[in-house]
């Protein structure tokens, strides 16, 4: 037992003595223990009032009020918890207030939203960059104030490992790469960087290459045509001479690909990041062409097969998608060996989306290299591809089309084992007719 429970059990002892003295003195028992009964219950109801007090009343939090026994102890343990409970508080306080500080000063804008998009919290930046307004915006949802629409689908599809680049809302020479990460209970931190200087060189070297480009077609026109006459004079020519100029003329043409293929990056690279879609283009069309297409790429090496779902129809531009489609048929092709098997495949996806697959039991991909085929003139197999005839450029065409057109690009592969290319279109973008399933 603790000597502060020792000492209120000697002090009802002791009053509890004096009321059996008192009792036995005056021959009024019951009154006099009742007396001290009473004198024990207003001596606690006073130090309860008194620790009532002290505890409720700030100014005196700092002098805690005289007691003994049970009462003593209990006010010093509130009291050290209390100057513990302010320390830590204080704490709190001052990395809070270094924690406003902190992302007060960064140049980029901070915003954190809760699962219903609404804004929980913003740094000073974010009402530059982003054009909140800050206390008033706090509670909106993010989505009715910043209503670019790559934006808002970038949201909802909840696909965070890539960033998105696009104006700023309130100006439009501020180009802002912003990157959304996931934490807490379904919160999300929404990082944007003013990147408007990268984006400016970005261009001036796009529109270089477009120019260069533009600047070699002339030539390379010129001398594919002087080509094709020396092959019309083949016969006339020295025999050392003739296989150089049918190589020459394979090299031209490759060359005139190169540079197509840099116009057409060019203009995508230019034009307005959405594609329009208002066109209503007919899918199961444009893959009933390209198996014909590559049947007569292929020279009959491979099995080509179409799975296509006629009822299924997409809004957006049909030439832009018709390239797309075209180069992933072709590097399948090109990169699966004779009597392979190539499959073409156009249905319906989840939640109302629509996907165009190529699978090919070609020589696939190896992981470390599948983040960065879209990249302009990355080649996995090099000799293959120069060999084939290939650009580099052609996933980065597709890249850029899908971009426009609010899709994305999905690659599964493994090596020896054949690669998977999908292109997935939001539900916005599917139309649905009566649907027949035709398997060729």
């Amino acid at each position: 037992m603790s000597g502060a429970w020792a000492m209120e059990f000697l002090r009802l002892g002791v009053l509890a003595l004096l009321g059996l003295t008192a009792g036995l003195v005056s021959g009024e028992l019951a009154w006099s223990m009742a007396v001290a009964a009473a004198i024990a219950l207003v001596f606690h109801l006073l130090q309860l009032y008194r620790l009532h007090h002290w505890i409720v009343n700030d100014e005196d939090r700092n002098n805690p009020p005289d007691a003994g026994g049970v009462w003593g102890e209990l006010i010093d343990v509130l009291y050290r918890f209390g100057k513990r409970h302010r320390k830590r508080k204080e704490r709190l306080a001052r990395l809070l207030e270094r924690f406003n500080e902190f992302t007060g000063a960064m140049p980029d804008a901070n915003v954190v939203i809760g699962p219903q998009d609404d804004i929980r919290w913003m740094n000073e930046a974010a009402v530059s960059l982003l054009g909140l307004d800050q206390p008033a915006d706090l509670g909106q949802r993010i989505t009715n104030l910043i209503r670019y629409p790559g934006f808002v689908q970038f949201l909802r599809r909840g696909n965070y490992s890539e960033t998105l680049e696009f104006p700023a809302p309130q100006r439009e020479d501020v180009r802002l790469s912003v990157r959304v990460v996931p934490f807490g209970n379904n919160e999300r931190l929404i990082a944007a960087r003013d990147v408007s200087h990268f984006f400016r060189i970005e261009r001036m070297r796009r529109d270089f290459v477009a120019n260069v480009s533009h600047e070699l077609r002339t030539p390379l026109t010129v001398l594919a045509g002087y080509l094709e006459a020396y092959i019309d004079m083949v016969e006339e020519m020295p025999a050392a001479l003739r296989p150089s100029v049918g190589h020459m003329q394979g090299q031209t043409a490759r060359m005139q690909q190169i540079v197509d293929d840099l116009l057409t990056l060019s203009r995508l690279d230019s034009e307005n990041v959405i594609a329009s879609d208002q066109e209503e283009v007919s899918v199961p069309g444009v893959v009933s062409t390209l198996r014909e297409d590559a049947e007569a790429l292929s020279g009959g090496r491979h099995e080509v097969v179409a799975e296509v779902d006629s009822g299924l129809l997409l809004r957006g531009e049909a030439k832009e998608l018709h390239s797309a489609f075209s180069n992933l048929v072709s590097n399948a092709v090109r990169y699966t060996p004779d009597g392979g098997r190539i499959v073409l495949r156009w249905s319906a996806g989840p939640a109302g989306e629509a996907r165009f697959e190529v699978s090919d039991s070609g020589i696939g991909i190896a992981p470390a290299d599948i983040p960065r085929v879209t990249e302009r003139f990355y080649r996995v197999d090099k000799d293959r591809s120069r060999a084939t005839g290939g650009t580099g450029l052609g996933l980065a065409i597709v890249k850029h089309v899908l971009q426009r057109h609010g899709a994305r690009l999905e690659v599964r592969s493994r090596l020896g084992k054949g690669s998977t290319f999908a292109c997935v279109f939001p539900a916005g973008r599917v139309l649905r007719k009566v649907r027949r399933v035709g398997v060729g």
